[in-house]
């Protein structure tokens, strides 16, 4: 990955914040060292978004390779073959072939040597579906983006990483109720694998420390409040330090986050999606990124949803966005493995 091409920045859902945020960290470039990146998005309703903002923000139509040279005087964008209309706060199917060639062309882009990696806005997976889009998500798009170029179909983990704590959830979108069942060795085994690989990789860690915390209060407490500790969680991490990974658990989730539990680890691995979003987003709640493991491309976004209901209204903030863009510049920058 060469660390001196700019980042790919995708438009997301239109009717959203994430024209906001991006008009809003392109102006605040300066004073947080934003690296140089490029918009994928639609320069005519961008430059009616800014005038609902009140922005004077300078527009300029470019190809990725003359986005790092005109980053400083405007902000750069790509434009897309598909249209937006500027409808804040009222999601349009209209918008959707828009939304998914957005991420289409940055995937194509890091893969070309055009972009150091993607950077996403904020999309609505509703608005998606009735647009025909047939995967869960923005992460199994990209996954499968990836086997198309590769023909390996990665494994992508979702890490909310902040400046205190980094996160990992096992199991993500599913009810509480499923998941002591859809948890299994084998899962906690392949995400701790691709954390420690990563944070090794794309963060610079010699020897990642791992901390997996429990499924039940006190991580069952041998077995009094449950036994999928003790037969599930407890055989993945000895299954992790066979292979040679700092990994220690399971640990009672209540005493995993204060701050002194947070300096003896690079990464709490956590059994489903609100033990590990709770704590990264009370810690870090503007600055928290989520950033997608296991591609074979550097891929990170902000942590927030489209806000449908402030878009347009100059009250987004975009802290997370420029988090996403700085981290994302910051993995680009490591040496080549």
């Amino acid at each position: 990955m060469r660390h001196d091409l700019p980042l790919g920045l995708t438009a997301g859902d239109p009717s959203g914040i994430g024209p906001d945020v991006s008009l809003a960290a392109w102006l605040r470039r300066d004073m947080h060292d934003v690296p140089p990146f490029y918009l994928l998005g639609d320069p005519a309703m961008l430059s009616l978004r800014a005038g609902r903002l009140g922005l004077d923000i300078p527009i300029t139509v470019v190809e990725p390779r003359d986005a790092r040279q005109a980053f400083a005087a405007a902000l750069p964008v790509v434009p897309l073959a598909a249209r937006f209309a500027d409808t804040p706060g009222r999601p349009d199917v209209a918008n959707v072939p828009g939304i998914v060639e957005s991420i289409d062309r940055a995937v194509a882009d890091t893969f070309e040597g055009r972009a150091a990696g993607v950077v996403t806005c904020p999309i609505a997976k509703k608005v998606l579906y009735d647009g025909g889009f047939r995967f869960p998500g923005h992460t199994e798009y990209l996954a499968e983006l990836a086997k198309i170029r590769t023909g390996v179909m990665a494994r992508p983990v979702m890490m909310l990483a902040g400046p205190e704590l980094r996160t990992v959830p096992v199991t993500i979108h599913i009810a509480l109720a499923g998941v002591p069942a859809a948890l299994t060795e084998a899962d906690i085994v392949e995400t701790g694998r691709i954390v420690a690989a990563e944070l090794e990789r794309r963060f610079g860690i010699a020897r990642p420390r791992l901390a997996v915390a429990g499924l039940n209060p006190h991580a069952g407490e041998d077995g009094a409040m449950g036994l999928e500790d003790g037969q599930i969680v407890r055989p993945a991490v000895e299954a992790l330090r066979r292979e040679g990974i700092a990994a220690q658990g399971p640990l009672p989730a209540d005493t995993l986050f204060h701050a002194r539990a947070r300096k003896t680890y690079d990464a709490a691995i956590c059994m489903y999606h609100d033990q590990a979003l709770i704590p990264a987003k009370t810690l870090a709640f503007d600055e928290a990124v989520n950033v997608t493991l296991g591609l074979p491309f550097i891929r990170t976004s902000p942590d927030h949803g489209t806000a449908f209901n402030i878009a347009g209204s100059g009250k987004a903030k975009p802290d997370s966005l420029i988090a996403a863009l700085r981290m994302a510049g910051q993995m680009a920058a490591r040496p080549a493995p």
